[in-house]
């Protein structure tokens, strides 16, 4: 492939095609294989457990286990191809990890990250190896989880005198090492959703692109004071067919290259990003309206028009409170889009007066049918309530009965408290969203006892104010909602996975997960929405439920507090085959380019 030289044949989750390109001189090394699972390398071993030591061309071994004789072998091989056919050669390695390191880790939770290890100290090259043999390790700061409770590291002091515990770990693998250590993978992405947390907050997630450039260049700048022989930044562009862990079940598997899943930490740790769009996005959520304009976008619902009047009776006495004047709503491959104009006034937008919640009918027959405060019911079932009150206040509330963390965590596995009411219908209890971070972990430590540390999540629901405009110099990757309150326009986008969307390009969403478990499948053809303004009450615990205060306004009309589907504006969308995408580089690109220009290497 590399020398231009292949036709591969199509085959469903391959590479496939005719490589015709000659881009070996670009090509510095070989590092075979994927991060190996423990399993596959104890039962490998168990199935040869007999296998004599390897004597190849270029490499051989020494007391090494049946798996790093096979790693030998398919090193030699590769060499022995390489060098026949092409008279090339080039440094080479394979591909290892913290989990299958030749370091003990005591204070590791998991028996299995630290059952079996892969050293390639017994494997040795032989003479007519020119180009050289190298360790190769991808090392992350939040995982596994020793990283963040074995003492060792968490209390080394790096070169800047501070506590860190990559720099700890790095320095302890190069020890252990007879041949140069690269870190063929380190980083962190700038996903909405967070994976796992780090003890220095290097997390795994929940960092905004500027973040994500400096905890990278942090991590660079330990690899190349720990003495490593290089590092390599993982990755170049974020690959939306990725999947994590604490929300892979949430989604469509076959559908997830088709659109950018904010939520998924392994999607989004490019330091290029893939936008929607062919050329441009269809809106920057900065609290502008020129970009919806531009595209062309009319308002869903506008006050005083017919099914879209206001309601102002619970209004009295109260002139100063902001009325609802027009909705407007967008999608595309990554997020759907809010916005929201409140009526004309010499008064910029004050959110100790006028709080507002935006009601989503999303999937057919579930749902609340009431709301919280003023004594709102409707025909329609609404699935979740979207509370814009200001900055570290706002959030997503789910109805109960659909809320994928409490089914999973609470009824099927029991690490959460269960909740009866969730498996009725209707039953009046909106739950934040929830996100897990950690099952039940018990750390042991050398004094032989452990410490227990308890199921671990975090409310992904709530919503980030910011500047969702990549051009801006305030440019915020993870923002959800921004606001101009001089003119009294509020925008935000909410990811496709937090409205329980499995495919968005399908019309995909999760279906009535209480009789058909975390599979429940079934098509919307879009959204029933209403938005309800409220004045907030000082003492009302907004944490609770939401809403709260007493209603000042509806879009659309309500008939003695009743809203009625049929009068609700409905938001569809088109569906895709193929996803509209255009390149940006990430404000992370231009940290790390004056990280690496700013490194020295010895000239010997």
């Amino acid at each position: 492939m590399i020398h231009g030289n292949a036709k591969i044949p199509n085959r469903p989750g391959h590479a496939s095609g005719s490589y015709t390109a000659d881009i070996s001189q670009y090509v510095l090394g070989w590092i075979i294989g994927v991060e190996w699972d423990p399993d596959i390398v104890i039962s490998t071993n168990a199935k040869h457990v007999n296998a004599p030591d390897f004597e190849g061309t270029y490499f051989r071994t020494e007391t090494a286990s049946p798996f790093e004789t096979w790693l030998a072998k398919a090193m030699d091989d590769t060499v022995k191809y390489e060098t026949e056919k092409y008279t090339w050669q080039r440094p080479i390695s394979f591909t290892n990890w913290v989990t299958t390191d030749p370091l003990k880790h005591p204070a590791e939770p998991s028996a299995k990250e630290d059952a079996v290890f892969i050293n390639p100290n017994v494997i040795w090259p032989t003479p007519s190896l020119k180009a050289g043999y190298f360790a190769s390790y991808h090392v992350y700061p939040y995982y596994p989880d020793f990283m963040n409770y074995e003492t060792k590291y968490t209390g080394y002091i790096d070169e800047r005198g501070q506590k860190n515990n990559y720099a700890g770990y790095l320095r302890d693998l190069k020890q252990v090492h007879r041949m140069p250590v690269v870190v063929a993978e380190f980083g962190v992405p700038a996903s909405r959703g967070m994976t796992h947390r780090n003890v220095s907050g290097w997390n795994q997630g929940f960092l905004s692109e500027e973040e994500q450039g400096e905890i990278d260049s942090r991590l660079f700048e330990d690899i190349y004071h720990e003495g490593m022989a290089g590092g390599l930044v993982f990755s170049w562009q974020d690959e939306w067919f990725k999947r994590t862990w604490n929300n892979m079940d949430y989604d469509n598997p076959d559908r997830r290259p088709f659109w950018s899943n904010v939520q998924t930490s392994e999607q989004n740790f490019g330091l290029m990003s893939f936008d929607p769009g062919a050329k441009e996005l269809i809106v920057k959520v900065d609290g502008k309206t020129e970009d919806w304009e531009r595209a062309g976008i009319q308002p869903l619902a506008v006050a005083g028009k017919t099914g879209a009047s206001a309601l102002r009776k619970y209004n009295d006495g109260y002139d100063e409170q902001r009325q609802i004047d027009r909705l407007y709503m967008a999608s595309d491959e990554r997020y759907v889009y809010f916005r929201l104009d409140f009526g004309k006034s010499d008064k910029p937008l004050d959110w100790t007066r006028t709080n507002a919640t935006f009601l989503l009918n999303t999937v057919p027959d579930q749902g609340q049918t009431a709301m919280s405060g003023g004594g709102l019911t409707s025909d329609a079932g609404f699935d979740f309530a979207i509370d814009v009150k200001g900055p570290n206040t706002s959030r997503i509330w789910i109805d109960s009965y659909y809320d994928l963390h409490e089914l999973q965590y609470g009824r099927m596995l029991g690490m959460i408290p269960q909740t009866a009411y969730a498996d009725k219908k209707n039953n009046g209890v909106f739950h934040k969203q929830m996100l897990t971070l950690n099952k039940p972990l018990t750390i042991p430590n050398r004094q032989g006892d452990a410490a227990f540390i308890p199921f671990e999540s975090y409310e992904t629901g709530l919503l980030r104010f910011g500047d969702g405009d990549p051009d801006s110099p305030q440019y915020d990757s993870i923002t959800d909602v921004a606001v101009n309150a001089k003119d009294a326009i509020v925008e935000l986008r909410i990811p496709w996975q937090l409205l329980n969307i499995k495919d968005p390009s399908m019309h995909e969403a999760v279906g009535d997960i209480r009789e058909k478990g975390l599979d429940a499948s079934v098509q919307t053809p879009g959204f029933h929405v209403a938005v309800v303004t409220y004045r907030p009450e000082p003492d009302e615990d907004s944490t609770q439920h939401p809403g709260g205060g007493a209603i000042s306004d509806f879009l659309p009309s309500a008939s003695n507090g009743v809203l009625r589907t049929n009068d609700m504006p409905f938001y569809q969308w088109k569906g895709w085959d193929y996803p509209q995408t255009h390149e940006r580089l990430k404000k992370s690109y231009y940290k790390l380019k004056e990280k690496f220009a700013a490194v020295r290497l010895p000239t010997d």
